[in-house]
């Protein structure tokens, strides 16, 4: 039955290369009958270098997962509570944009529901990556960034996803340990679970160790498009994806920072994943916390899916009784999507070198690996 999977699997690789307009994509599996490797594609579309094991990979917002690892561990050694008001470590930092931080507490902020803005599709952002694409980008200016515009909703209200919370968050690490974040991460994640090729990425860096795959870009904003317009519904329609795929590695990624800093692989990406899913990595309480989960936006996430604090779990009724954990990001040229069971039996993580047009690709590899339908 799990070749049969792979077999699934391989197929969904295949189609989206041949459909989907991936130049690259690949995925590992782990279950009873160890470790499979698949890939399609190619890594880079000049040379046809094809994609191998190994290749140190941008995870975007999978980074969140270790952002809400580290504050959880912070809580784990009673150094801070997830209920501590964000004023409580950052006095006054979000007064500007008319939050009220004594309202808005730490597991607002990891969990999307802080009433902080869409940050990922701010104009001044959008327009940074467009034309000045090796601008670093500080702690102060993230942060300002984060409350560039007013409140969305009332802290707890309603689910909307914002980096701006975990630039926040970052901010919170740094401040309770005076270490930078990259420290904390490496403290609380990465050494714990020996993950050898894992790292935050530095924020002047403009490149990856070998090997690793080009990222590309499929397509830019439509001509005329104003990038004020964005929102989380419209943007995929606003992309002209007839141009031809932009090399992008070089692309500096500062701005994703405590949001989504990570460079990692798909080996070290699933022993993350199955420490975090079973409990491997923080205690009892900490890991219970994690996988507190409210509604998601069906706009921005698969179906069924729920939000922790930086991690997904489907619902059982929509996985056939399965209960599923994962974690997902997306930058420009580059998707991850890491999924396992909550007792790490059944793991996969998947990366395509470019931004997939849709969410066909993450919804047929679901289906693949777990036998399910989504609807």
């Amino acid at each position: 039955m799990t070749y049969n999977t792979r077999e699934k699997v391989q197929q969904v690789l295949n189609w989206a290369v041949a459909e989907d307009g991936v130049p690259g994509i690949v995925a590992e599996v782990h279950d009873a009958d160890g470790t499979w490797f698949g890939a399609a594609g190619v890594a880079d579309l000049a040379t046809g270098h094809r994609r191998q094991p190994g290749e140190h990979l941008h995870i975007g917002s999978s980074g969140k997962a270790f952002t809400a690892a580290a504050v959880l561990t912070l809580a784990a050694e009673g150094r801070l509570s997830l209920e501590d008001p964000v004023n409580t470590w950052l006095p006054g930092v979000m007064e500007t944009g008319g939050y009220d931080s004594d309202k808005i507490t730490i597991r607002h902020l990891l969990n999307h529901t802080s009433g902080l803005f869409l940050t990922g599709l701010a104009p001044e952002l959008q327009n940074s990556i467009a034309t000045q694409p090796d601008r670093i980008w500080t702690t102060s200016e993230l942060i300002e960034l984060a409350v560039s515009q007013p409140p969305v909703g009332e802290p707890g209200e309603r689910f909307i996803y914002s980096n701006g919370g975990y630039y926040l968050a970052g901010a919170i690490i740094e401040k309770v340990t005076g270490n930078t974040y990259a420290a904390e991460v490496e403290r609380t994640v990465i050494r714990p679970l020996d993950l050898t090729h894992t790292y935050v990425r530095p924020a002047d860096a403009t490149g990856y160790p070998h090997p690793h795959p080009t990222s590309y870009v499929a397509g830019a904003l439509k001509d005329g498009v104003d990038p004020a317009t964005l929102t989380a519904e419209n943007w995929a329609s606003m992309i002209d994806h007839d141009k031809p795929p932009v090399d992008v590695t070089a692309l500096n990624t500062s701005w994703g920072w405590a949001a989504g800093g990570i460079v990692s692989t798909t080996e070290d990406l699933t022993r993350f994943l199955q420490a975090i899913a079973t409990g491997g990595l923080l205690p009892p309480a900490q890991h219970h916390e994690m996988w507190t989960t409210v509604a998601g936006d069906s706009v921005v996430w698969l179906p069924h899916a729920r939000y922790g604090l930086g991690v997904i779990e489907f619902d059982r009724a929509g996985m056939d009784g399965l209960t599923v954990r994962g974690v997902s990001g997306t930058l420009p040229g580059s998707f991850t999507l890491a999924l396992s069971t909550d007792d790490g039996r059944r793991r996969v993580a998947i990366h395509t070198n470019i931004e997939p047009k849709t969410l066909d690709i993450p919804i047929k590899i679901i289906e693949a690996m777990y036998g399910v339908i989504l609807g």
